[in-house]
């Protein structure tokens, strides 16, 4: 069969299949796909969409990663890969078939999907995986168009099934129920990740994941990839209100030295500590003050909660020059109540 540029993938494979041919159908376009034929049976089917047979028995846990690679690099140039794990004991025949049909059929879907696709046939190529099942062209033909049918039925959007998968900040509704299927992927779709990369993640078949997600859609919890594309592009950050009313002016001027200070500092030789008394911190001489001017009589030590010395307590009369009067009338009602 000659090589086709665009051309119905189905069709072609029905071609290949009646003349009894051994290569690949390889299907170009995205997602795209490979269909291997053996004596025109279906052998194996792959596509990017959809997770091979390794990832599936990984991701699974049924087989070790270590395992499946150690296979790969002993079996893959002798198309061998298969029989390996079977011989090893790794997998039974049926797990291993199982496994084969249900990778083929999720990739043929993709494969075989569109109407009309850049389509080219490689005579003679087998798949790496080796020669585990046969299947009939017309089976997996037929079994493509009803999985396409039962998603637009679901939900005819078909954009879903390769854009990245964002969910909704909110729900259109006030109560949700949701399979632990769908939770799952609500929980690892990241608005990046694909349907193909949630299947490859979670080990589960690529239509089974396009399923739930056309689901998902149905109820409005993930976003449709063309009303992505009508919203406006949002901003890359926030600009905050200004703030007002703070506590602290930042733009208040700097004193100058000129500038006389509320409260007067008062300078001057600092009288001998007592004994025992630990050194008090020196104090700033200001320009309102005057060299040499009289220190107020410094307080004895007394216990918490003692009153004033008598001659203290009544000596509230003195002023100090600038001293404010409020100022002084907040001073003689705290010495009252220390009283």
């Amino acid at each position: 069969m000659k090589p086709s540029k665009t051309a119905a993938p189905g069709r072609l494979l029905t071609q290949a299949a009646g003349e009894r041919q051994t290569g690949a159908l390889v299907v170009g376009g995205h997602p795209g796909g490979t269909v291997y034929l053996i004596e025109g049976q279906v052998s194996y089917a792959e596509s990017a969409a959809a997770p091979g047979v390794g990832e599936l028995l990984t991701a699974s846990g049924r087989l070790a990663a270590r395992t499946w690679q150690a296979a790969l690099d002993a079996g893959t140039s002798r198309a061998q890969v298969g029989r390996l794990l079977l011989d090893q004991g790794h997998l039974t025949q049926g797990e291993l078939e199982l496994c084969v049909l249900g990778a083929t059929y999720d990739a043929a879907y993709f494969a075989l999907s569109p109407a009309s696709a850049p389509v080219d046939f490689l005579d003679g190529a087998t798949h790496w995986l080796g020669q585990i099942v046969r299947v009939d062209p017309a089976a997996v033909t037929r079994e493509a168009r009803r999985r396409a049918r039962l998603l637009d039925e679901i939900y005819p959007h078909p954009q879903l099934d390769t854009a990245p998968v964002i969910p909704v900040p909110r729900p259109p509704v006030e109560r949700v129920t949701l399979t632990a299927a769908q939770w799952e992927l609500l929980v690892h779709a990241d608005g990046q990740r694909t349907p193909a990369d949630l299947a490859q993640l979670l080990g589960r078949a690529g239509y089974a994941t396009i399923q739930e997600l056309r689901r998902l859609a149905a109820l409005g919890l993930i976003e449709r990839p063309e009303v992505r594309e009508r919203e406006t592009p949002q901003p890359d950050f926030v600009r905050l209100p200004r703030a007002r009313g703070t506590a602290v002016d930042v733009r208040r001027p700097a004193l100058s030295p000129a500038d006389s200070p509320t409260v007067p500092i008062i300078a001057g030789p600092r009288p001998a500590p007592a004994s025992g008394d630990p050194p008090g911190p020196a104090l700033e001489s200001g320009p309102a003050t005057t060299p040499g001017a009289d220190r107020p009589p410094r307080l004895a030590r007394r216990k918490p909660g003692a009153k004033l010395p008598k001659d203290v307590a009544a000596d509230t009369g003195q002023l100090h020059t600038g001293t404010d009067e409020v100022l002084l009338k907040r001073i003689r009602t705290a010495l009252r109540a220390l009283r």
